[in-house]
C-alpha cells in the first residue's frame, strides 16, 4: 500500500479494485467484482465503486488503495506510510482500517510509520530503525517499556512526553 496511493486516475474505484485480479489471477468479471465490492464494502466505500480517484478524499484514496491490495489476497501487505500523505482528521479512519485487517486475519502486516500509539496498540512486534540501520528488534511491550539503545530510549522518552 503506497505512500502516495498510485491508483490509476483514468479508471473507476471498482476498476482500480478490479485490475490486478483480472490480470494476474483472470479471475472471472463477475467474481471479481463481487469481490471487489465486498473489499470496498469492508474499507466503508462501496458507495464510491463507481467515482474516479480525482472525486476522492486522501483517505478515500488510501482506503481504496487497500481494498486494491487486498484484491490480491496476499499473506502479507505492506504499508509505506500509510497516513503521511493524509490530513490529521482522516488518520483514525485509516488507522482504524488497518488495525481490523490485522485483528481479522491471519495477514502479516508490515507498517512503516511514526503514529507509535498506532503501533503501540497494534503491533505485536517493532523494529525501530535510524540513519539505516536496526536499532531495536523486540516485542512491542518491551520496547516501549524498556528500549535497549540509547537511541530508542531517546524515542521513546521523546514520543511519551509530547
Amino acid at each position: 500500500v503506497f505512500q502516495h496511493f498510485n491508483l490509476y486516475n483514468n479508471k473507476s474505484v471498482i476498476e482500480n479494485v478490479m485490475l490486478a485480479p483480472r490480470i494476474v489471477s483472470h479471475i472471472p468479471e463477475e467474481e471479481n467484482e463481487k469481490y471487489a465490492l465486498e473489499l470496498l464494502d469492508r474499507v466503508g466505500l462501496k458507495d464510491k465503486a463507481g467515482s474516479m480517484p480525482s472525486m476522492l478524499s486522501g483517505g478515500q484514496k488510501q482506503r481504496v488503495a487497500i481494498a486494491r491490495s487486498l484484491a490480491m489476497k496476499p499473506s502479507a501487505l505492506l504499508f509505506d506510510e500509510p497516513t503521511s500523505a493524509l490530513d490529521p482528521e482522516i488518520i483514525g479512519d485509516v488507522l482504524r482500517i488497518i488495525q481490523n485487517i490485522a485483528k481479522d486475519s491471519d495477514m502479516t502486516s508490515l507498517i512503516v510509520t511514526h503514529e507509535m500509539n498506532f503501533a503501540q496498540n497494534v503491533a505485536n512486534r517493532v523494529i525501530f530503525m535510524a540513519d539505516g540501520e536496526v536499532l531495536e528488534d523486540s516485542k512491542t511491550s518491551d520496547f516501549f517499556k524498556k528500549p535497549k539503545s540509547v537511541r530508542a530510549q531517546q524515542f521513546v522518552d521523546q514520543v511519551q512526553n509530547h
